[in-house]
């Protein structure tokens, strides 16, 4: 049987492991990074910028792909605040290179956006919802998502919110230097009993990287286009998911302490809740987006299992 050929465009991060891992063995699997090395072998790995055309219209020259799932991204939201050309050049010229690349050699283009497309206003956004970023990340992702719907018709644009996963101590850093997601940090400091103070007034639908990656190949092989939010089927505001987190871990709850967002001086404003509707991924492609508890399990067999190696 003939393996379609898939290229994951930012592989050494977060999600672009847990697609590798996923898609191994059921694709033709290749791979970029710009500095993490992602979990696969040498000859199907390059490291390079998709912010070079050039670079990139002669990687798809050698590889046709015939899907492309793009993950690379500048996600540090107070960093894309005050670096605003840095992550224009990433966010947007980047994405329309592998558009463009993806259009001019007919492959299936899945790009990878955020619930920071929407105000935070109304909550549980669907896909027909009116976009109105707060912040500028936001803002590029939302002009990511346009790129991609106008040059490159056979697309997906897929919306997750708050991603996270369990993940080893060597890969722990993003290459931004931020923590690679909220529950690792959040583990990290409980185990060492340290107190939190988490946001309160946020609400978002927290997002299993290994569920989203699910998704995405199951995307990837579909004939659907246009955009499907792709999160965690659980409304929570970022400290009753601290809770959580504390609960499946037996951890002590009292460690982590509410707060307002006031409280914060983040640099970068946040929506106040940016939830996502998954109702239509379900009804098209029959695609289950996990419960936060579903979710929650699985991450912590994957942390117990990890923590003891």
């Amino acid at each position: 049987m003939v393996q379609m050929r898939l290229l994951v465009i930012g592989g050494g991060g977060q999600l672009g492991t847990k697609i590798i891992e996923q898609a191994r063995d059921r694709f033709e699997l290749y791979a970029t990074y710009l500095t993490r090395r992602p979990l696969l072998n040498e000859p199907n790995l390059f490291q390079v910028d998709k912010t070079d055309r050039t670079v990139i219209l002669a990687l798809f020259q050698k590889l046709r792909p015939e899907v492309v799932v793009d993950t690379a991204a500048l996600h540090s939201v107070d960093y894309c605040e005050t670096h605003k050309n840095e992550a224009r050049l990433a966010n947007v010229e980047g994405t329309k290179n592998v558009a463009k690349a993806c259009r001019d050699h007919n492959a299936r283009m899945i790009f990878i956006s955020t619930d920071y497309v929407f105000d935070g206003i109304q909550g549980s956004y669907t896909e027909d919802d009116d976009t109105n970023p707060v912040n500028y990340y936001g803002v590029t992702k939302l002009e990511g998502e346009r790129g991609v719907a106008q040059i490159c018709s056979n697309h997906v644009i897929a919306r997750p919110s708050v991603i996270y996963s369990y993940v080893s101590s060597a890969r722990r850093e993003s290459s931004s230097g931020k923590p690679v997601n909220f529950a690792i940090w959040l583990t990290q400091k409980m185990k060492s009993n340290e107190s939190v103070k988490i946001v309160e007034d946020q609400h978002s639908s927290p997002t299993f990287a290994d569920n989203l990656a699910e998704a995405l190949l199951e995307l990837a092989k579909s004939d659907k286009t246009g955009i499907y939010h792709t999160a965690g089927k659980t409304r929570l505001s970022r400290y009753e998911f601290a809770v959580k987190i504390a609960q499946k871990l037996d951890f002590d709850q009292r460690l982590i302490t509410p707060v307002k967002t006031g409280q914060l001086r983040q640099v970068a404003k946040r929506p106040m809740d940016s939830s996502l509707s998954v109702e239509k991924i379900d009804r098209d492609l029959g695609l289950r987006m996990l419960a936060v508890d579903e979710a929650l399990d699985r991450f912590r067999e994957q942390f117990t299992s990890g923590e003891q190696e």
